[in-house]
Order: structure tokens, then C-alpha cells, then sequence
């Protein structure tokens, strides 16, 4: 049965999930395995098709390139066997996420597990991403804002010479794994916090750009994302318009 994944493979995934970060890598390998194969039908001309999806297996065989031709057997097996793998990972990275919710629940409501509650609270932010920004970041007693900002690595790096100054980008200095956490999270912000003060200052300034300029903005709404999910954690202050969850009792 095609569904099956191999012992190598199975033990291969298996290694790869230990460690102190075993939800990042499995997130990393299900990322590899749908690019993977979206590059191999785009080699074929097929696009729009999302191998990610769960249905993705049952419209595998239906797939025609733009010559009305299927795909090539080889192909097709070998897509078969990434979708095998992409199921068995999906099982592993839900089994670890059930597994850190319930010891959540189990855990005390106050210090650091009542900061991930909390977190957790502001939709848009999973439980994974809550429990990385505390434990790396937001525990730490850190002074002030500038220097929360610093500790991720979200401040400018001027070059300053005589009476000029110019930005460099990113200083880049700080916690690489918080900083890419924070990037992604804001992308997200602006779906599921549409409302929020943030949200709305971002697409106020990114309305009619794109580019490099976008990018900028994003950078710049990480910082203020952090700074306020900071404030959030530490003194229960709510960033203005955010939408929480219900908490539980």
C-alpha cells in the first residue's frame, strides 16, 4: 500500500524529530517534502495544484500537464511515496502538539506557563509559537523595549561617518530562531488581526507598495509585534483591537 512509509525512511524522520527542537524540525521536513514536490510538477507544467492539502492523494492520479499527458509512472510513484511521508510527519507534529497542550493544562498558572496561556490567548498565535517566545525571549528580564527588540535582532545597524547616517538593514545579532518566529507570526497578525492598531498601521503604510519596501514594513511590524506580545506577557497589558480567545476555566 502506497500509504506506507518505509522502515529507512520512517527511521530517517524519526532521527531527525529528537532533539531540543523536534516540532521545528518536523515543520522544516513537512516544508521540504510539499516543496519538493511542487517542483516537481511545475518541471511538468502543472501548477496550482496543492500537494500540501489532505485530499491531495485522491486527486493525484487526475492530474494532467498542460499536453493532456498523466504524469510519468516514476513520477507518480515518487510523489506517492513524499505523500506518505508528509501524512506520517503531519501525525508526528500533531501527536507532539496534543502532547505540549496537555501538559500545559496539567502545568501550574503561574511564572512561564501562565505567560504561554496567555500568549496562546491572541488569535493568530499557536501554542508552538507562544511557548518559543517565552522560553527564548520573553522570561528574560530584559530592561526595556529597545532591549527586547535588540535580543531578536530587530533593530537597525547604522553606519554612521562624519554627520551621515544610513541603515544598513537588520543588525541581525540577536536570536536568529526568535527573529524568523516574529516574521512569520506578523504575516499571520495580518490575517487573523485584521482590526488590530497594528495591523492597521502596517496596511496603512504598505497600501500602494510592494517589494523590498513591503519587506521593510513586515520587519518593522515584527518589532512592534514583539514588543507588544512583551507587554502582553509581563503586565497583562492587551495590544489595542487584537482579538483574544476564550479563556479556558
Amino acid at each position: 500500500m502506497w500509504w506506507r512509509v518505509g522502515g529507512i525512511e520512517r527511521q530517517k524522520l524519526a532521527e531527525r524529530s529528537h532533539g531540543p527542537f523536534s516540532l521545528s524540525s518536523l515543520v522544516g521536513e513537512r516544508t521540504r517534502i510539499i516543496n519538493r514536490m511542487k517542483a516537481a510538477l511545475v518541471r511538468l507544467g502543472i501548477r496550482g495544484f496543492k500537494p500540501g492539502l489532505l485530499t491531495a492523494p485522491q486527486k493525484l492520479d487526475a492530474l494532467r500537464t498542460p499536453e493532456e499527458t498523466p504524469i510519468p509512472p516514476n513520477m507518480l510513484d515518487e510523489m506517492r511515496r513524499d505523500m506518505a511521508r508528509l501524512a506520517w510527519v503531519r501525525e508526528q507534529i500533531n501527536a507532539i502538539e496534543q502532547a505540549r497542550l496537555e501538559r500545559l493544562e496539567r502545568a501550574p498558572a503561574t511564572g512561564r506557563h501562565a505567560m504561554v496561556r496567555m500568549l496562546a490567548r491572541v488569535i493568530g498565535v499557536g501554542v508552538e509559537t507562544a511557548d518559543m517566545l517565552v522560553q527564548e525571549v520573553l522570561s528574560r528580564n530584559l530592561r526595556d523595549r529597545r532591549a527586547v527588540a535588540r535580543y531578536a535582532g530587530l533593530t537597525g545597524s547604522p553606519d554612521e561617518s562624519g554627520s551621515k547616517r544610513r541603515e544598513q538593514g537588520l543588525s541581525k545579532a540577536g536570536n536568529a530562531r526568535v527573529r524568523r518566529g516574529l516574521i512569520q507570526l506578523a504575516w499571520r497578525f495580518l490575517r487573523f488581526q485584521k482590526d488590530s492598531a497594528l495591523a492597521q498601521w502596517c496596511r496603512g503604510r504598505t497600501e500602494d507598495v510592494a517589494g523590498k519596501r513591503k519587506r521593510t514594513m513586515i520587519v518593522a511590524l515584527a518589532r512592534k509585534l514583539l514588543i507588544a506580545l512583551w507587554r502582553l506577557a509581563t503586565i497583562g497589558e492587551i495590544p489595542v483591537g487584537v482579538a483574544l480567545r476564550t479563556a479556558v476555566a
